[in-house]
């Protein structure tokens, strides 16, 4: 029987979900088509086929995709000296090279990131959302929504942008923000215990009609009115003509320009990454503790980088911001991002002019509360209690996402985790116990027993051994364990042998149904011996 919930069964949860992602993901496509140079519109096109088309095909039931801030930077580059529409050639491209991917199964990649850098990539979002959001919050957006780079394309860095907006903020905007921002909490912290009323109307909703109504009611008021600039800007088509005009389509006559190839392939790589990266950090954030096939999520993403790129929509991967909004809201089945998918289309078509009466302070509010959740202090907490090979790789990711960039960051991360690994291979290549007494000849018996696995980077461990026996010692050399014995290894046996000798270390060695005294060749004994395979 299939643990997969139906489709249906969960709207009740799915539907107020998916009006919360919603919320987050309007600002967010909008902000990061403004940071990639591209048209605004090219961000609802990829937010709308990212809920929809990758939502649908997507083994994801609680991932959210759109247009990542991570490939802005990317975008913004290619779209300077290929064109948009050449450009878009290089998205449908990279999304066919997803597809390959996906049919190659090298969704399997996402598995290799250890633990604790998925969990610093989801506090250090959390850090970013928070601080990125200060300023908007604060009535001050010189920034773009969703440039999550340490270094802004405005020329400012993350923390100089919020000292900004602290000496310059807009009264208007900071109360709507405080006045949403209090609902918020009021709504999660006391009104959704109350009654079935405040589960099936979320908080953000109400925050943003609250928004909506102080825009309207302090419209015009100098100190007490929100600034257009402060506001959702969402194209406003005049006629239905004016909205087919907003649509671009590939230049499929450049396809030779060696230079899209190579953003194809750039787009292909980092949407990839990232997609797998957030698959793997929203699987532990899955109440449900679901499993996202991540071949399947490759041709779903490249399936909507093709469709995306085919009407003028930039590049699209899952996104942790959506995904992280879409759990904390209650989402349960991939309905939820669906459905914000198709809120978005509708709004874009149907109410554009209420969508940019919304304060942009007030949806920063709703990002405030998503990004406590993910940078929570207890979640901080319990990793530093769990050792410095968990908190090590952990606090470098996090860091590293704050002061550079997300990829960066992951990358940083999984450096010191590596360099733990190898750290530890050292430590542990093998055991090696002393015998505190002397045999009747006064002599010392020292026995080394292998892992399992020794490879070249147990060399130094092991020199440092074998180098500080004493003269005269006797070394039981125990490979029982052991199933892959590098050629390196065997190699400095060798080398120890003739040492061994002359300073009169006799060597025994101990392997499945073998026991040999002072082998004349390492090589030979370990090409006979069925315990030991690979070297």
């Amino acid at each position: 029987m299939s643990n997969t919930p139906s489709l249906t069964a969960n709207l009740r949860s799915d539907l107020p979900a998916a009006l919360v992602v919603f919320f987050v993901a309007l600002p967010l496509c909008l902000g990061i088509a403004l940071a990639s140079g591209a048209p605004a519109f090219s961000g609802l096109i990829a937010g709308i086929i990212g809920g929809i088309v990758v939502g649908a095909l997507s083994g994801s039931q609680i991932g959210v995709s759109g247009p990542a801030a991570g490939l802005a930077a990317i975008v913004l580059t290619a779209i300077g000296s290929l064109g948009f529409e050449n450009f878009l050639v290089a998205v449908v491209l990279g999304g066919l090279i997803q597809v390959g991917f996906g049919l190659l199964r090298a969704g399997v990649i996402g598995y290799y990131f250890p633990s604790s850098v998925i969990k610093g990539m989801l506090t250090g979002i959390g850090l970013i959302i928070i601080l990125k959001q200060i300023p908007h919050f604060l009535g001050y957006d010189a920034d773009y929504e969703g440039d999550q780079s340490f270094w802004q394309v405005d020329g400012e860095n993350t923390f100089t942008e919020i000292i900004n907006a602290l000496g310059n903020p807009s009264v208007g905007a900071t109360t709507v923000g405080f006045i949403a921002l209090g609902i918020l909490l009021l709504w999660s912290n006391v009104l959704s215990n109350k009654g079935k009323i405040f589960t099936l109307i979320q908080g953000p909703l109400v925050a943003v009609a609250a928004g909506i109504l102080y825009y309207v009611l302090t419209q015009g008021n100098p100190t007490w009115g929100v600034a257009p600039e402060h506001l959702v800007r969402v194209p406003v088509p005049k006629s239905f003509d004016d909205f087919l005009g907003q649509f671009t389509f590939p230049n499929f006559g450049a396809i030779t320009n060696p230079t899209i190839w190579v953003t194809a392939f750039t787009i292909a790589l980092v949407a990839s990454l990232e997609t797998l990266l957030c698959v793997e950090a929203t699987d532990k954030l899955d109440p449900a503790q679901r499993v996202t096939p991540t071949n399947r999520e490759l041709i779903a993403q490249g399936s909507g980088n093709i469709l995306s790129g085919l009407i003028g929509g930039l590049p699209i991967t899952q996104v942790i911001v959506r995904s992280s909004a879409n759990i904390q809201s209650g989402g349960k089945t991939k309905m939820a991002a669906i459905i914000h998918g198709v809120f978005l289309l509708l709004s874009v078509i149907a109410v554009p002019t209420l969508l940019n009466k919304i304060p942009l302070a007030v949806l920063a509010a709703v990002l405030l509360i998503v990004g406590y959740k993910l940078a929570n202090p207890a979640t901080v907490s319990a990793i530093y209690r769990s050792g410095w090979k968990q908190f090590g790789p952990y606090i470098v990711t996090v860091l590293a996402i704050v002061f550079t960039d997300l990829l960066t960051g992951i990358a940083l991360g999984l450096v010191v985790a590596i360099i733990i690994i190898l750290y530890k291979s050292y430590q542990n290549s093998h055991f090696l116990h002393r015998v505190d007494s002397d045999d009747a000849a006064g002599r010392h018996h020292v026995q080394m027993q292998l892992a399992e696995e020794v490879t070249f980077f147990n060399k130094a461990a092991i020199l440092r051994e074998l180098d500080g026996l004493p003269e005269g010692a006797i070394l039981e050399l125990d490979v029982r364990k052991t199933r892959y014995l590098d050629y390196d290894i065997v190699e400095i046996l060798e080398n120890f042998a003739t040492k061994a000798r002359d300073r009169g270390i006799d060597i025994e060695i101990i392997a499945v149904g073998k026991r040999v005294m002072n082998p004349p060749s390492y090589m030979k004994f370990f090409d006979l011996a069925p315990a030991v395979e690979g070297h």
